[in-house]
């Protein structure tokens, strides 16, 4: 029994969204038949005249009103008036709506209506209009009309409003000053005469809106010259940038004088998307210069090496954010406009889903990029070496990290392997590791040997480039194949490659002074000759250089 009943439910829920359920009295849904599972139930008749809805009924009036059809306008109205009384009504509330209806509506286009109140479920309004009086709600009512089931009507109080709102109207405010040819003649169901107001007033405006905001820039420079001073910020970014300004303006005016004027239904919606649109482009434009300001003020506070490495990661936070705007702008104008954008999202995320897989290599690079960047592992400047690759990084871009060789070619490699290869940063060694073997030769006595290593460790203790904290080594090693080995090992402080190397170089220089004054000497690699009789044996692990 319980599942009887939810399939009944889903099937009634089903049948009410697509529009083949009607209501057969106020407040309750038509019961489910009960006839046998072949018998198809017979559909309410549907209603010629499109009075199902409260949007059917405001449009099929308004329709029947503007064709001059006086016999078929005043079946939308709830009254007991006939004949010509009936249709000079239908005209009278056709003149006011058509000049009073608030531009942009939101009528119901459901069979039960909005039902904003529930105490009056068959009661909608349609809009609301300004009077001498004050406001005045354009109610319709749901009225049974027997065999036709319920529609939906004007209702009566409003009707006996009608005649009086229609006293208030001037209908030839405008009209009088304007040819005659182009209020005859229609464009997309708008007036000549607003296209041909809208061709010349908005270049007009918006060129006067200009010389008015030039104007005031020079007025405020004295005020900008001491923001500029005080808290240090560029000309550029404090210079007008009256574009989307202007364009607010221009929506403003739009706005306002259509509104103090009795022009048509149709203009009035015409010129009230003319300022929607000129919000919405204003506000975008000014999104856009605040991005791109943010971005030029970002980049002159970075200093340094900072800069080449996050200069592509900022523009690329840019475009996004410009992406970000454009989008939800977009939709916002799409929904002021009523225009569902579902599947158009749906159809941009499968479109998403696919060039995501088709770049994937792409975003493998770009995701790589921003990972070196925030990660600091690669910088511009750097000397490192990658594999087998020896070089200085010029640039670290989206997709790949440009590499200057020592050969001076450059070499691109995608961020992708470099995020994820072994990289040797030369350049970031705070010391340089001074590590050498000095050979005597075998004739060094031990009073010369430990003369040579008191000397070495005295140079290296007092030389100022050296870490003395550190490793400080001076030992007599090894009795080598050669030669008596003595190994030297010590830091030295020194900012860059060149800098190690001229210090390295006065080390050795003085090391060569210190065993030429003990008396001894850098040991050669040597050999013995054993001669026999017919015979010279040479070891084969040794490199003849003399002959003893």
């Amino acid at each position: 029994m319980a599942l009887t009943r939810l399939l009944l439910v889903g099937f009634s829920a089903i049948f009410l969204l697509s529009g083949d359920v009607v209501r057969a009295q106020p407040g309750g849904l038509l019961p489910a038949p009960r006839a046998a599972q072949t018998e198809t139930p017979k559909e309410p008749p549907k209603d010629t005249l499109g009075r199902d809805t409260p949007r059917g009924t405001l449009l099929g009036f308004m329709k029947a009103a503007q064709d001059g059809r006086g016999d078929v306008a005043p079946l939308y109205l709830d009254t007991t008036l006939r004949g010509q009384s009936a249709a000079q009504l239908a005209h009278q509330l056709y003149v006011v709506l058509d000049h009073r209806l608030p531009p942009r509506l939101d009528v119901s286009d459901q069979p039960e209506g909005s039902v904003p109140n529930l105490l009056k479920p068959n009661e909608d309004i349609i809009g609301t209009i300004e009077t001498n009086d004050g406001p005045l709600d354009i109610k319709v009512e749901r009225v049974n009309r027997g065999d036709l089931g319920p529609v939906w009507l004007f209702s009566r109080a409003t009707l006996q409003e009608i005649p009086g709102v229609f006293g208030e109207i001037d209908l030839v405010s405008v009209d009088r000053f304007v040819p005659g040819f182009l209020i005859r003649f229609r464009l997309a169901g708008v007036r000549l005469f607003e296209w041909v107001a809208l061709l010349l007033l908005a270049p007009l405006t918006y060129r006067v809106t200009g010389l008015l905001f030039g104007l005031l820039g020079v007025l405020v420079r004295p005020l900008m010259a001491v923001l500029r001073h005080r808290f240090g910020l560029t000309a550029q970014l404090l210079d007008l940038q009256p574009g989307p300004i202007r364009l607010l303006v221009m929506a403003a005016a739009i706005h306002w004088f259509p509104a103090s004027l009795d022009i048509p239904l149709a203009e009035r919606q015409f010129w009230s998307a003319i300022a929607t649109m000129l919000v919405t482009v204003a506000f975008a434009w000014l999104f856009l210069l605040l991005n791109a300001a943010g971005e030029r003020l970002l980049l002159r506070r970075l200093k340094g090496r900072e800069i080449g490495e996050l200069a592509a990661l900022l523009r690329l936070a840019r475009r996004l954010a410009d992406v970000v705007v454009i989008a939800v702008v977009a939709l916002i104008a799409l929904h002021y406009f009523q225009i569902d954008a579902t599947a158009a999202l749906a159809g941009l995320g499968i479109g998403g889903i696919a060039v995501a897989l088709a770049a994937q290599k792409t975003l493998e690079n770009i995701v790589g990029g921003l990972s070196i960047v925030f990660d600091k592992a690669v910088g511009v400047g750097d000397v490192l070496k990658l594999g087998d690759t020896l070089g200085t990084v010029d640039s670290v871009g989206l997709r790949s990290t440009r590499i200057r060789t020592l050969d001076r070619t450059i070499l691109s490699v995608p961020n992708g392997q470099v995020a994820t290869a072994n990289i040797e940063t030369l350049s970031a060694r705070d010391k340089f590791w001074f590590h050498h073997f000095v050979g005597l030769s075998y004739q060094t006595t031990p009073a010369q040997m430990r003369t040579v290593i008191e000397r070495i460790r005295d140079v290296l203790v007092k030389h100022p480039g050296l870490d003395r904290a550190d490793v400080l080594r001076v030992r007599f090693f090894r009795l080598g194949q050669f030669s008596l080995d003595i190994e030297v090992s010590a830091y030295i402080f020194a900012n860059d490659w060149d800098r190690f190397l001229e210090i390295q170089q006065d080390l050795l220089l003085r090391i060569m002074e210190i065993v030429e004054q003990a008396g001894t000497n850098i040991a050669l690699p040597s050999q013995t000759l054993n001669v026999t009789q017919g015979s010279i044996w040479v070891p084969s692990d040794v490199t003849p250089a003399s002959k003893s």
